[in-house]
């Protein structure tokens, strides 16, 4: 099955760009959630893990 896909993907003209903007893309929004994750405030990290417990 691979073989059919691998041989229409090297038909079509710049190809090989996809891998790397799909890197790209996934790295930067690895790294944005990731900043975004670390200057979340603490107080708010606490009063959010702590929903499932009131009542």
């Amino acid at each position: 099955m691979l073989k059919f896909i691998k041989h229409n993907m090297e038909t079509i003209d710049g190809v090989s760009i996809y891998p790397i903007i799909s890197l790209t893309i996934f790295f930067t929004v690895f790294v944005a959630f990731f900043i975004w994750a670390m200057t979340y405030k603490k107080e708010t990290i606490n009063e959010l893990s702590n929903l499932p417990l009131k009542d």
